[in-house]
């Protein structure tokens, strides 16, 4: 494209992960002109490098598995755990989801399969296992050579330049699956395309503006826009502005992708938003590069803070265990006490984690025969440090975590490699000792733009911005200041990018 070019779609989505994809494909699909404007040269943003679990209760697929789950549990469990929702936001997720569910597995290309992965609260509406379906698995061979070249890579071979898998799981398929099928209908998609503006008449948006190629050009939307690129986890003056606790730097959204550019547009235009100081929380295990890796899954040793103190159940559902990092600066930053009995790995599921002995060179890691010396190398008290692993060590022999509770909840025992009494409390006890650095990670903000349950964006006096449409992390999670169960991320945004299809469809 040049500068003097205008192209003309009835929709035009930026961002390209799942529920950027979800829109374009079911729009394609449909018959209208679809264009998917990507800012990078690959595509999926952070949907691709995650596990792919998608929330979407009451499904066809809950039942062929002979899950126990339904829209009223579910409904019940979000009333049992979310604070302040917005009653019509809930309902219009709960009633279409399994509708998004039968769209999706009703074409050859795609299905989805149920595998257990517990949700994140004890809570009414809980379904043992989990209720949250993943797509299957794809073997490249089976993709185009176009499509199988645009994925983005798993977070750990993506950071260093590698390709990605034979076999797409997880994101990944997910991923690929919706980019198959919106190529194959007709749909067009633009990599290098920064979309750095919204286009606005007086009455509606009409278009985007896109820097490509050293070029600004205009791309006409005639029925919609759909925002559905990320957050702004990777702008530092928004974070800060806004209270989003972590770093840019920590964050796990591929480098220079969601600074937040459209947020500021449509606030321009006059759109509300909310919950702008809310992310997706995680503990990260810090690189030898300053970024993070996305923790979850510990099997074993004691999270402390700076002072050498435990201060949380380290097998808490991600999200939660960053909240608790988030409650005290002295836990921003904090070391992963374990010991040698996985041969010196780290004890939980990073990714991606590092090497060991490039951890150990540059300090992220630090080793000892002692809890005393490591204490001294981790620049912790000594005393503190050594009551802390003695008081853990004592609950594991009795099995029972009488500070936090560590292997009560069906999710704590989930990952657990222990034995008996309690699995989820493992001895530290087999020297050498080692401590890896933690900071408090995000997998993206949750804060964005209101919108209604058509995922149309609202102004701040509640009037509709026409042909404008939020997305995923670009909107303002329906969850608020929670993280329900795994999947929710791409569950509602996948449905909200649903729902806008459905009403640009409407369209004369």
């Amino acid at each position: 494209m040049t500068d003097s070019t205008t192209e003309t779609y009835e929709l035009v989505v930026a961002g390209s992960g799942g529920a950027a994809l979800t829109a374009a494909h079911l729009a394609a699909k449909a018959g209208l002109t679809t264009a998917v404007l990507e800012r990078t040269g690959l595509v999926g943003g952070t949907s691709a490098y995650s596990g792919g679990a998608c929330w979407l209760p009451g499904s066809a697929v809950q039942r062929r598995a002979g899950i126990a789950d339904s829209s009223a549990s579910a409904r019940h469990y979000l009333d049992a755990v979310l604070h302040g929702p917005r009653p019509e936001l809930v309902e219009s997720f709960l009633a279409y989801a399994p509708t998004l569910v039968d769209a999706l597995t009703a074409d050859p290309d795609f299905d989805f399969e149920w595998l257990p992965f517990p949700e994140y609260f004890a809570a009414p509406g809980r379904v043992a296992g989990g209720r949250s379906i993943q797509p299957v698995a794809i073997d490249r061979e089976q993709l185009s050579p176009t499509v199988a070249a645009l994925v983005r890579p798993p977070v750990e071979r993506d950071r260093v330049g590698r390709p990605g898998r034979s076999r797409l799981t997880g994101g990944q398929a997910l991923v690929a699956r919706l980019l198959a099928m919106l190529v194959r209908d007709g749909g067009t998609v633009c990599t290098g395309h920064r979309v750095s503006g919204l286009c606005y008449d007086g009455d509606r948006v009409t278009g985007v503006l896109v820097e490509a190629a050293g070029a600004t050009i205009e791309i006409r939307a005639t029925r919609g826009v759909l925002l559905a690129c990320g957050g702004f986890e990777g702008n530092t003056e928004l974070r800060v502005a806004h209270g989003v606790p972590g770093a840019a730097s920590w964050s796990m959204a591929p480098p220079g992708t969601n600074a937040g550019e459209l947020l500021r547009a449509a606030v321009r235009l006059g759109a509300a938003t909310a919950h702008l100081d809310q992310a997706w929380l995680c503990p990260g295990l810090l690189q030898p590069d300053g970024r993070a890796s996305f923790t979850l899954g510990f099997r074993g040793g004691v999270m402390v803070d700076a002072a050498g103190r435990r201060y949380a159940n380290e097998c808490l559902p991600y999200d939660r265990f960053g909240r608790q990092m988030a409650a005290r600066d002295e836990r921003l930053t904090s070391w992963l006490v374990f010991d040698s009995r996985e041969g010196g790995r780290l004890p939980a599921i990073a990714m991606p984690e590092g090497d060991p002995g490039e951890h150990l060179a540059a300090g992220t890691w630090v080793s000892a025969v002692t809890i005393e010396e490591l204490s001294a190398r981790m620049r912790v008290d000594t005393e503190t440090l050594r009551t802390t692993v003695d008081r853990f060590n004592d609950a594991a022999r009795v099995g029972v975590d009488g500070d936090f509770g560590r292997g009560a909840d069906e999710y704590d025992t989930f990952f657990a490699a222990g034995g008996r009494p309690n699995p989820a409390l493992v001895p530290i006890d087999r020297p050498p000792y080692f401590a890896a650095r933690f900071v408090l990670s995000d997998l993206g903000t949750k804060g964005g733009l209101v919108t209604d349950a058509a995922a149309r964006v609202l102004r701040t006096d509640g009037s509709v911005i026409s042909g404008l449409y939020a997305a995923g992390n670009t909107a303002a999670s329906l969850s608020g200041d929670t993280y329900p169960a795994p999947g929710i991320p791409l569950g509602t945004g996948m449905v909200a990018a649903a729902l806008a299809v459905r009403d640009l469809t409407r369209m004369a």
